[in-house]
């Protein structure tokens, strides 16, 4: 039997990834802390180590533009650590990355996991590049996701934080939806897979256009303004990635995720 171990085991995705391993270790440890993530992987020897901890900023990506330093750390030494203390071990272990590296859609195409990442415009983003880039040249399997989001409450549901906000981007986005990606990484890490694969799901939404459908399915007294990105700088810190990735590469494996737009109004029918 697989013994899995999941650091971060108190955030958003690694709770999602607990119900598909549900005997799974959830260390209380930083992973940025090298002796003690040796002794944890001595101690337990576990076949599979997922990576889900990782800084994404609270309640959004600008708290990274002052926290600097914790940022790089958790995004970037923690998950060399991980590759240094498994590689010696040889444990197979999964990162769970993040697409928001790319800006644009491509030429309708969607970016590749070979396509160079092409977004810089936040720390988070460019912490996410580094690491991404370097674990490309070993055997770890990464998982991009993009903007995740599910059917519950969770502060870091994607529908979730939209509906703080007054004001609602309109640019077209690749998302993931969180019951899609489990079953994905779960055919890919029984496959024993290693490289890079872009989670989400075909097609491509709008944050305002979320909210819309929150309006129609949800609250129909939820108000909402449309935010154009000519207007972004005025209500962020940070720039923000807006991109379409592509999905063909998970479709070879036999993997077929919802379209965005079922998958968006599934969730969204779970909150009623």
């Amino acid at each position: 039997m697989e013994k899995v171990m999941i650091f971060g085991g108190r955030g958003f995705i690694a709770g999602h990834l607990k119900t598909i391993y549900p005997d799974a270790i959830l260390p209380e440890i930083d992973i940025c802390d090298a002796v003690a993530l040796t002794d944890i992987l001595e101690k337990e020897k576990p076949s599979v180590v997922i990576n889900a901890a990782g800084k994404t900023g609270k309640p959004n990506v600008d708290w990274c533009e002052d926290h600097k330093l914790e940022t790089v750390l958790s995004n970037v030494q923690g998950p060399l650590n991980l590759l240094d203390a498994c590689t010696r071990r040889s444990i197979y272990w999964v990162h769970i990355g993040s697409g928001c590296t790319y800006e644009g859609d491509n030429d309708g195409k969607g970016y590749a996991e070979t396509d160079l990442p092409n977004f810089t415009g936040s720390f988070y983003a460019r912490t996410k590049l580094w690491i991404d880039q370097i674990l490309k040249d070993f055997p770890v399997l990464q998982l991009r996701l993009r903007m995740p989001f599910d059917g519950s409450l969770h502060s870091r549901n994607l529908i979730t934080k939209l509906r703080r906000y007054e004001k609602i981007l309109d640019q077209q986005n690749s998302i993931t939806y969180l019951p899609d990606f489990l079953v994905a990484a779960n055919i890919l890490i029984a496959k024993r897979k290693t490289g890079i694969y872009n989670i989400v799901n075909p097609g491509t939404i709008s944050p305002y256009q979320i909210m819309m459908r929150y309006r129609e399915i949800v609250d129909s007294k939820h108000l909402v303004e449309r935010l154009t990105l000519d207007r972004l700088c005025d209500v962020v810190k940070a720039g923000r990635s807006n991109c379409m990735l592509s999905c063909e590469k998970l479709l070879l494996e036999g993997v077929h995720m919802k379209p965005v737009e079922e998958a968006m109004d599934e969730a969204l029918k779970a909150l009623l």
